[in-house]
């Protein structure tokens, strides 16, 4: 392995070091003059704009849409109320995306928030991110995912009969899959990624046409109590919309990778909003659909309200169900573990964590020490085992974050006025 951010040859040592890289799908820089060249590898540009939206789109949709409609309701009160929570969600969603596709242009690094709060305000709040991120928001969320995989698994041997296997152990199990992918190729981990969102949502638009089916024989009566029972207490709604985004938690995954993304300026605006406008479509579609099965009581006294639904409207084959949500949140977890690695790459090669921690395998072209490290966090997470707990550890560090990348925008509108914006937030500056 060599470091990515100073591997130094000279003369013929230097035309090796690049076809080495070249070859294998990465690329070399010289940045010197003859008499002495830099030699910077990097990853290379292996993200087009297809394994673009799907990452969007695969991050986002992973246990969420079939946990949070439960929570979701009971915060609202009201069917009405609570489609227009998920639909505002998804909006705000939309608007982070937006931002982000500006601050992509901007900052031409990988990263995300770090690279963006580490332009605007300074090294050491990029510092304190960059550790939360890899030591609680992002780690977490892999283990949360990887847990809800593990713990849908686990009902299929109860429907087989055959004992139980620890949770904690599939999880595991899982998590090291998804390194151990990401580890051998970026682009094996983008061809999974994508063939994970095309199954995911081919199992939601099953749920949505379902749904609709149902909707022209007539079964509207729950959709048809409006804003009955709706709640009165503002917290409360707030709470609601505190459970829908946990749901599209991974809208801002593209910019972890734009470093490694072919033709950014096109396909980074692009992607951002193609993807949270398709999984904010989908889930208002798919809530419908449950809606159009079962009433609020019975969603709200559902242990898995997609279960719930596949029993009522395709029978036998309601088995589908957990294993669509298998391949959801494996997806997810694949997602969410492609654009941590980068965050820890980004970071060690700014010395803000262990040098070592941001070097390239020199033929696989893979962040391979920062795989390792994401991996062995999140596995100390599955351990307890609790999802509920770990939601609430991931939930307030992530938005507190988000606020603050969405303010350093305002603040490089101001500090970095002559850059060029190809995409630019209508927003008076």
């Amino acid at each position: 392995m060599d470091n990515s951010a100073d591997v130094a040859k000279k003369g013929p040592e230097t035309n090796n070091a690049c076809k080495r890289a070249t070859g294998a799908g990465g690329s070399c820089k010289d940045t010197e003059s003859k008499d002495k060249t830099d030699v910077e590898m990097t990853m290379g540009k292996h993200v087009g704009l297809t394994t673009a939206v799907s990452l969007i789109v695969g991050s986002v949709i992973g246990s969420g849409i079939f946990i949070s409609p439960k929570g979701v309701l009971e915060d609202t009160g009201s069917v009405a109320l609570c489609l227009i929570v998920w639909t505002g969600s998804g909006i705000i969603a939309f608007l982070g995306g937006l931002v982000y596709a500006e601050l992509g242009m901007i900052v031409k690094k990988s990263g995300g928030e770090y690279a963006y709060i580490r332009q605007a305000f300074g090294n050491v709040l990029a510092y304190l991110y960059a550790w939360t991120s890899i030591m609680v928001i992002k780690t977490s969320s892999i283990a949360i995912t990887s847990l809800t995989f593990a713990e849908y698994l686990t009902t299929l041997f109860e429907m087989c009969g055959q004992s139980e296997i620890p949770k904690n152990l599939i999880a595991a199990i899982a998590l090291v899959t998804i390194a151990l992918v990401n580890g051998y190729s970026t682009n094996l981990a983008a061809r999974v990624q994508i063939a994970f969102t095309v199954a995911k949502v081919g199992a939601l638009i099953v749920i949505i046409v379902g749904g609709m089916v149902k909707l022209a024989k007539g079964w509207r009566m729950e959709l048809m109590t409006g804003f009955e029972g709706t709640t009165e207490s503002p917290s409360t709604i707030a709470l609601a919309f505190y459970g829908a985004l946990f749901a599209y938690d991974g809208w801002n995954n593209l910019n972890y990778v734009t470093e490694e993304l072919q033709n950014p300026t096109r396909n980074l605006p692009l992607a951002n909003i193609a993807g949270i406008l398709l999984v904010m479509v989908i889930y208002i579609l798919t809530n419908i659909s449950y809606y159009s099965v079962m009433t609020k009581q019975e969603l709200l006294d559902a242990q898995a309200v997609a279960v719930l639904w596949a029993d009522r409207v395709i029978g036998a084959a309601a088995i589908i169900i957990p294993i669509s949500v298998m391949i959801s949140t494996f997806g997810a977890a694949n997602g969410s573990a492609f654009s941590t690695n980068r965050i820890v790459h980004v970071a060690a090669r700014d010395k803000n964590l262990p040098t070592i921690l941001s070097y390239i395998h020199y033929k696989r072209r893979t962040p391979l020490p920062s795989i390792i490290f994401t991996c062995l966090v999140a596995l100390l997470m599955i351990i307890p085992g609790d999802i509920a707990s770990l939601i609430d550890f991931f939930s307030f560090t992530s938005w507190l974050f988000y606020g603050l990348t969405f303010s350093s925008l305002v603040v490089l509108r101001f500090t970095i006025k002559d850059v060029q914006r190809p995409y630019k937030v209508p927003f008076p500056s």
